[in-house]
């Protein structure tokens, strides 16, 4: 059976490079924030035994929830301290920009790891909010083919989500 420091050794050089990477889009190119989300987030690896020896897309999948939930519960703590009381609540509610900001960030992430061909027609399809036939006529393939790609471009994208850390 192999020690914890050889485990996590092996769980460093499996995902380290992409946690950082991860971490960094999550920071907005912050390097010193990155760095303390992937130092924590190995932290809390360390002291959990089973994700050390769970599979490489398990334990992937662990590292990048872990670090995205780092990343929005200090921005929410922050938020809270950045409050003020006022006289009169305003006018409208305002939607969570960075909610948004670190989805957005997360498909795009995503669709890279796509092959081409499903990025294409994700992107035409619900991205460039074009027709089956508008996008079959663009990439110069037939309709159905357009239809097939895209049942099997969501297919892909959920499971890079997924393997990403990303749940509903």
């Amino acid at each position: 059976m192999s020690s914890s420091t050889d485990l996590m050794i092996e769980l460093h050089s499996d995902h380290a490079r992409a946690l950082w990477g991860f971490a960094l889009r999550l920071t907005g190119g912050d390097r010193a924030h990155a760095e303390d989300v992937v130092q924590e987030t190995l932290l809390r690896a360390w002291r959990d035994r089973d994700i050390l020896q769970s599979t490489t897309a398990g334990a992937r999948a662990w590292l990048f929830t872990v670090a995205r939930r780092l990343v929005i519960d200090e921005w929410r703590s922050s938020r809270s301290q950045r409050e003020v009381l006022a006289a009169e609540p305003p006018e409208a509610a305002v939607p969570a920009a960075a909610d948004g900001l670190l989805e957005g960030w997360l498909v795009s992430d995503a669709l890279a790891r796509l092959s081409t061909e499903h990025r294409q027609v994700l992107v035409l399809c619900y991205f460039g909010s074009r027709s089956v036939a508008e996008a079959a006529q663009e990439l110069g393939i037939p309709p159905g083919t357009v239809k097939s790609r895209t049942h099997y471009a969501l297919r892909s994208l959920r499971l890079v989500l997924e393997e990403m850390g990303v749940t509903r």
